[in-house]
């Protein structure tokens, strides 16, 4: 990555950019590798579950308006869980809650794979969303405690990169273990026992990925200082006792905003701006409902319309995740040459009518073409969305933002598989695409309507340039 002028990474000009990456990944705190290697675990563990949970579903005999409430059922559980978790946490310690989820999640995840009636999945996938809000919750905050301010964005940039990009790996692994498994009992891949195979494999996943967990040492909290409006003005990063200090020179990122240059903000009280705040997030809903009624039941949807096995299907799904995944890394080329809100729009624009291809496409190739065409834009302006979402609020709110967008996550993908459910299940297979097209192409038309003129690319009410960092508060 390109180096700062007049910064500390000039040390390192002389050390071959093979060799001076691979030191700075070496040389990370402990914590950095469990908690990574978590990451690792629960990425394989949402791919499988993904795959196989809903498909596990429809082989106990359920419609899809069912099986589009139990794929909401998670999103519910975490909207529930996630504040009280997150206190929680503050009080108990994060390793503890880490710990937790680490062995409740593979517990609920089990009790869908083992169990039939509506009821009980319904219950076991609202406590399984619940107690996995943890992850969310604790993951990053440890991250950043263990990782100094150069190495922080490289280090989250691996992680969302083991999460969604390696994890999706875990797609292949969900498809061959039904196929396997249909092989030895001689059963179709597409039965229950097979596909029950493949959720307690997904359950697994997390909890043996979790084990070294009890290996993390979580610090002491120390009171930091606050300014006047109450914010952090120092998080030094978290050395275990026998550890190297990473080294200065280690570069994974340039240098973002320092605490001291946050003080330069106007000492004036800022009052939080509701209606901004009303704008991104009216159009944030949309855009979560439009993708989880899509997202959700892909899967589904597939085996319903081509008749799938499980193992093309995991084939199919491992190739657009890791390639999406890769894909997304080249977002900074795309923000070079065009602003945010135009990159952010127009892939919308474009995924509308995707939507509606691979819900009305005739042949599987065509259906997998618009899919993986509508999946690798996703992943382009995942990462330029949150910077432009960010970039709207002065760095006082930008937290707050954050706390409200997982709400509307929430929502979105609570309502969105729902209706898309409802609507395969009393109209026909193909509608839920339209609803979802309808759901992007409405947020892209109010973000232009409420943004497109005038747009600053900065953030305001603040004389600091947005970085990178900034973004990492998104989650």
């Amino acid at each position: 990555m390109p180096l700062v002028p007049g910064s500390p990474e000039q040390d390192v000009q002389a050390v071959a950019p093979g060799r001076r990456l691979s030191f700075a990944f070496l040389n990370l705190p402990r914590n950095v590798y469990i908690l990574l290697c978590f990451t690792l675990g629960k990425g394989f563990q949402l791919s499988i579950a993904t795959l196989t949970v809903n498909y596990y579903a429809h082989s106990l005999g359920y419609r899809p308006d069912f099986i589009g409430v139990l794929s909401a059922m998670p999103a519910i559980g975490a909207l529930v869980a996630a504040v009280p978790v997150g206190m929680l946490a503050d009080r108990v310690g994060r390793k503890v809650i880490l710990i937790g989820t680490a062995i409740l999640t593979p517990l609920f995840l089990a009790g869908i794979g083992l169990g039939t009636s509506a009821p009980w999945l319904l219950i076991c996938a609202f406590l399984q969303g619940a107690v996995s809000s943890a992850y969310w919750v604790t993951n990053l905050p440890l991250l950043t405690e263990s990782t100094t301010e150069r190495q922080r964005v490289g280090v989250f940039a691996l992680n969302s990169f083991l999460l969604l990009g390696v994890g999706a790996l875990g797609s292949l692994l969900g498809g061959a273990i039904p196929e396997f498994v249909g092989r030895v009992l001689h059963v179709a891949a597409g039965s229950t026992v097979p596909l029950r195979w493949g959720v307690l494999v997904a359950a697994l996943s997390t909890f043996v990925f979790g084990l070294p967990l009890w290996f993390l040492r979580e610090p002491k909290r120390a009171r930091l200082a606050e300014n006047e409006h109450g914010e952090n003005l120092s998080s030094p990063p978290f050395i275990a006792p026998g550890e190297n200090a990473p080294a200065q020179s280690t570069v994974l990122i340039a240098p973002v905003e320092s605490a001291e240059r946050r003080m330069q903000a106007s000492p004036v009280k800022e009052r939080l701006p509701v209606m901004l705040f009303v704008k991104l997030l009216s159009t944030d809903l949309l855009f979560t409902m439009g993708e989880g009624a899509v997202v959700a039941l892909i899967q589904i949807y597939f085996v319903l319309r081509f008749h799938l096995s499980p193992g093309t299907l995991g084939i199919i799904f491992s190739i657009s995740g890791l390639a999406g995944g890769i894909f997304s890394l080249t977002a900074p080329l795309f923000v070079h040459r065009w602003s945010k809100l135009r990159i952010i729009t127009t892939v919308m624009y474009l995924s509308s009518p995707l939507m509606i291809l691979v819900g009305f496409a005739p042949t599987l190739l065509l259906a997998v073409g618009g899919e993986y065409t509508r999946s690798f834009m996703r992943t382009l302006i995942e990462p330029v969305y949150a910077a432009f979402q960010m970039e709207q609020v002065s760095d006082r709110y930008r937290a707050t933002l954050s706390g409200f967008y997982s709400v509307t996550w929430s929502i979105g993908f609570s309502i969105g598989p729902a209706v898309a459910g409802w609507l395969q299940t009393n109209v026909n297979l193909s509608t839920a695409f339209v609803f979802g097209a309808g759901c992007l192409a409405l947020s892209a038309s109010l973000l232009l309507f409420f943004f497109g003129r005038g747009y600053p690319g900065r953030p305001r009410g603040s004389p600091l340039p947005y970085t990178k960092h900034d973004a990492s508060l998104t989650g």
